[in-house]
């Protein structure tokens, strides 16, 4: 019986094209938007690389001061950093970096752009780094204060061409400063904003003394990691508690705000630091998908009850011939549905067109966008309920209709 559905289902698809492709168009044109947006949000949020222990680290990146008619936020400061934090006696490691900052050098010539980011020598043992060459600056570099430095795939390429020379025990100049390079790592996208640069240098090396400023607010973050994800409970409780008891500086201040939060929640707070953004995203994005997967459904809503329409005189003489309104009904949902696949394996196969295109432009460096399977099996499921959704009122209008008003239309 679903072969003559689907011979049936077919032969009506071809009869009317327009129609048939407004319908495609709606379900493939949204399956591909819902692909290509929750891969780049599955690749920003997900991608762990080199951040592999995640469900050991909790990251703290801003502070927020409070005052009735005023309110600063802020990375934190160095002194803040090491005079709180690292003290804490549930972490086994601090990884400390300070946010990017640019700089321009020339060669041959070429004005390249540099990225670059301070960074402590735990920062090395608690993140993963791809070494490509070389190895990471250790602790007696960095309390040495040597102008060593990390770079990325990407920077030694820009810098020193593509042939396969090694770049290790080459010097690079930042800001008017050589330093000699000690390894080369697999580059970052700079969506991964807390760890991306092109160039890392030891935070000893920074141009401003670290601690020149004792207030709590500047331009680094810190990552804690625990030794077991058990630990990170007591760890995040560790830190509120010296929250909580920070003096707060000044008094056009009266709340003081920051927080250890996992990957995820950090990278959505809102800024608003009484709150972590987790609801705001969630259903931002839950009302996004809803409303774009809501547009094809009326589409074929629309489109399947013309077609009701224009099948009124088949509908009469099967309905003449002995055949039961719940037959009828079950023909249409499973041709809606056979319509519906047909619209979402286009729009699985765009989506993976659109993709390569992004990633072959690279619109956004080292971001290459791939097919999440699990994201792939909700859309799959996602198109049998709005298949089902679509079909279920032009199939209940089509049961109604009378014999006698249906064959003489």
């Amino acid at each position: 019986m679903l072969k003559n559905y689907f011979k049936i289902a077919i032969a009506v698809l071809m009869r009317r094209k327009f129609f048939t492709f407004l319908s495609l168009f709606g379900i493939s044109f949204t399956i591909t938007i819902l692909m290509v947006m929750t891969a780049f949000i599955d690749k920003v949020v997900n991608d762990n690389y080199p951040d592999k222990k995640r469900d050991r680290s909790l990251y703290i990146s801003r502070m927020e001061l409070r005052g009735k008619e005023s309110m600063n936020s802020s990375g934190l400061s160095y002194y803040y950093i090491d005079h709180y934090i690292s003290k804490m006696k549930t972490p086994v490691k601090v990884a400390i970096s300070s946010g990017f900052g640019s700089t321009n050098t020339y060669v041959n010539n070429r004005k390249i752009v540099i990225n670059y980011k301070y960074a402590n020598a735990a920062f090395w043992e608690v993140l993963d780094f791809d070494f490509i060459e070389g190895k990471p600056f250790s602790k007696q570099q960095e309390d040495n204060a040597e102008r060593v430095t990390v770079i990325s795939e990407d920077m030694k390429k820009e810098y020193f061409g593509d042939d396969d020379t090694p770049a290790v025990g080459k010097y690079i100049e930042a800001d008017d400063i050589k330093y000699r390079v000690c390894g080369v790592v697999k580059s970052l996208p700079i969506t991964s904003y807390l760890l991306y640069a092109d160039i890392f240098l030891p935070i000893t090396t920074s141009k401003t003394r670290l601690d020149a400023d004792k207030g709590y607010m500047g331009n680094y973050n810190a990552i804690v990691l625990a030794k077991t994800s058990a630990d990170v409970p007591k760890m995040k409780k560790e830190y509120d508690g010296i929250v909580a008891k920070l003096p707060i500086p000044g008094k056009e201040w009266d709340h003081l705000y920051s927080h250890a939060d996992s990957y995820i929640e950090g990278y959505v707070r809102t800024g608003n630091e009484t709150r972590s953004g987790m609801v705001y995203a969630i259903t931002a994005i839950t009302l996004f998908a809803l409303f774009i997967m809501l547009l094809p459904t009326l589409n074929l809503v629309n489109v399947n009850i013309t077609r009701i329409m224009e099948r009124s005189s088949e509908i009469g003489v099967r309905k003449a011939f002995g055949a039961s309104s719940k037959t009828l009904v079950y023909q249409f949902l499973v041709e809606n549905l056979i319509l519906t696949f047909l619209g979402g394996t286009i729009g699985v196969v765009l989506s993976l067109v659109v993709m390569y295109f992004i990633n072959q432009a690279r619109l956004i460096a080292n971001l290459n966008l791939g097919l999440n399977f699990t994201v792939l099996g909700y859309t799959i499921l996602t198109c049998i309920i709005f298949g089902l959704l679509s079909g279920v009122y032009p199939a209940w209008r089509m049961s109604k209709l009378n014999v006698v008003t249906a064959l003489k239309a």
